[in-house]
């Protein structure tokens, strides 16, 4: 066991647990909705790091996937007739804009607004 595993049992502190923490502190700087609090008819801002990105055909027609996560949940990102965006990549921070769906127990945004977040900042 090392010691961030010891810092973590005696304190109940996780790195991903700050990590949330401070996706938090940036949705909430930028007025953005966590997507724990999301529901289904939804317009949001929600503001997020992009965990994936994949290029997943949709019926037919070229769509690039991604998964947003901000801390406090998961957001499926969908740009139908896309193979690639510039920019949206692993990594990244994002903040978007649009209506939530639901594909099963997926909360989804199709073709939502975004604006990247420069390099560097969470």
């Amino acid at each position: 066991m090392g010691l961030f595993s010891t810092v973590r049992n005696s304190t109940g502190f996780t790195r991903e647990g700050a990590e949330a923490n401070d996706l938090q502190a940036v949705c909430a700087e930028v007025g953005a909705t966590p997507i724990q609090s999301c529901t289904k008819g939804d317009v949001v801002t929600a503001c997020g790091v992009i965990n994936s990105v994949t290029m997943r055909p949709r019926a037919g027609v070229p769509a690039v996937e991604v998964d947003l996560y901000d801390g406090s949940g998961h957001l499926t990102l969908v740009w139908l007739g896309r193979r690639q965006i510039s920019g949206i990549e692993a990594g990244r921070t994002v903040t978007i804009y649009g209506r939530i769906t639901c594909e099963g127990e997926a909360a989804t945004i199709y073709n939502p607004r975004y604006a990247l977040r420069p390099r560097g900042e969470t």
